[in-house]
């Protein structure tokens, strides 16, 4: 269960001036015999000793507890300055915005959706509950540990927890080159989106009081918000209402919101302040060797099936292009398993896609309601290579996190190919085994980057999807200042 904090964090304060004849004055030698407690060099040096042995017993108390500590803006405030490593892009400030932006939203869990509760979901950081027990029937105990039931839509929950320690977090906007804005936008929607008699104003309130208060804050106004940016844990089109009576909120479209770049699980192919970000899947290792064993897992693993599809038809869709591949593969039962995920069946603590996945060279990822789908992550993250329809369901989204060729790990299939009797079976059986091993230790490679680490702080030498994310955010800020 989400929790609320209790302890308040240490304010940052402006260093205190010291004159010149003070500097002077201040060296060892007010070690000397003639040591006087009246020298404000002294005093000075007695509060320095004094500030470091108490946050050195701060910085130790905020990592022994934090796994048990509420998930706030002001966690771990001071856990950062024991962390090395380099930030050559900068720092990223967080705003300590009012908690009705974020931790009130999870607190309110049972009544976030009209349909059932959200608070398993958000649980453990947004990581949702551990899944080892009902996967261990299939993976190897060490590795099952690593896999949780993670919602689709927990982004802006593991978003938060992981910036608020990570290496790169400036503790004065002084010091920053970006700044977050904790507010958890696509949380806050989905009450409101879901219920029929909702209003336009419902829908953007959150929004709308979020932009009233960064437009005030000084470092928003300097840069007119070009250095500030938001996850929004959901698509880019759920946040672009044009009319009052359509769906989604829209949050995007306002004039403040203009230059702030937003993190989503799909973006706006033509808007450049969408950057697109993995989906969230099940995996989240805690340490580099849950990678490698992972990663060591997925090679091996025998793949008796040449393509599978984990989805279901949709029968209000004219010519559903979905029930054109759940016919091909029902065709050719020995090479194709389908999963059907009808009512859920997929997103509700379910392994038997993921078991499909392990036992497929190929996978087949048609775009979903959108044109994205998280089964593109829970796909790769399996080894299996990704058969795509539409360019737009990953190819011109997650540039930073995919590999710069895409035929190096995924196969196209022109969607229209497909309907003028283009069978998928026909296309995948042409590619060699040499091919097939090549792109699947491509896809292998880069697995870290698609996943999410369960740690607070990243692990050493890994960069995971948070740490590409927030390379990426940081890079945007420089080049736009010239730096």
């Amino acid at each position: 269960m989400f929790l609320i904090p209790e302890a308040k964090p240490l304010m940052w304060k402006p260093p205190m001036i010291v004159e010149t004849n003070d500097r002077q004055n201040c060296g060892i030698g007010f070690l000397k015999p003639h040591f006087s407690v009246h020298r404000r060099c002294t005093w000075l040096l007695i509060a320095v000793v004094l500030l470091q042995i108490f946050l050195l017993h701060i910085g130790i108390t905020a990592q022994n507890g934090l796994r048990s500590s509420p998930l706030t803006t002001e966690t771990s405030s001071v856990n950062t300055l024991s962390v090395g490593g380099e930030c050559p892009y900068g720092k990223i400030f967080v705003y300590e915005i009012p908690e009705l932006f974020n931790a009130e939203i999870v607190k309110n869990c049972d009544s976030l959706n009209p349909w059932y509760s959200r608070c398993d979901a958000l649980s453990n950081y947004g990581l949702g509950k551990s899944a080892a027990a009902e996967i261990s029937n299939f993976l190897p105990e060490k590795l099952a540990a690593a896999w949780y039931w993670t919602d689709q839509f927990s982004l802006e929950v593991i978003h938060h927890r992981r910036i608020l320690n990570y290496r790169c977090r400036a503790l004065t906007p002084e010091s920053a080159s970006a700044f977050y804005i904790p507010i958890y936008a696509g949380l806050a929607i989905e009450k409101y989106i879901f219920t029929a008699n909702s209003t336009a104003a419902d829908r953007d309130r959150h929004c709308d009081m979020m932009l009233n208060w960064v437009k005030n804050q000084p470092f928003f106004k300097k840069s007119n918000g070009w250095d500030h940016f938001i996850t929004m844990g959901r698509i880019s089109w759920d946040f672009r209402r044009s009319r009052d009576e359509d769906w989604g909120s829209s949050c995007i479209y306002k004039p403040e919101m203009r230059n702030i770049t937003r993190l989503l699980i799909e973006r706006n192919p033509w808007d450049y302040f969408d950057i697109g970000v993995p989906y969230p899947t099940g995996f989240h290792p805690s340490s580099a060797a849950d990678v490698v064993n992972w990663q060591n897992f997925v090679r091996n693993q025998n793949r008796s099936t040449l393509f599978c599809f984990a989805g279901a038809t949709r029968s209000s869709v004219k010519e559903d292009f979905r029930s054109i591949l759940l016919q091909q593969c029902a065709g050719v039962p020995g090479s194709c398993r389908a999963v059907d995920c009808s009512s859920n069946k997929c997103e509700r603590q379910s392994s038997a896609a993921m078991e499909a996945f392990l036992g497929s060279d190929f996978c087949l990822q048609p775009r979903g309601d959108s044109f994205t789908r998280r089964s593109v992550f829970d796909c790769m993250i399996a080894g299996a290579i990704p058969v795509f329809f539409w360019h737009r369901t990953a190819y011109m989204q997650y540039s930073l996190f995919l590999p710069v060729e895409p035929e190096s790990y995924s196969v196209y299939i022109d969607h229209g190919a497909v309907r003028k009797g283009t069978t998928v079976k026909s296309v995948l059986e042409k590619i060699n085994k040499v091919k097939i091993k090549n792109m699947r230790e491509k896809i292998i490679q880069h697995i870290p980057k698609l996943i999410y680490m369960n740690s607070d702080q990243g692990l050493e030498g890994i960069e995971d999807a948070f740490d590409v994310a927030m390379e990426g955010v940081l890079r945007r800020s420089i080049e736009r200042k010239g730096v």
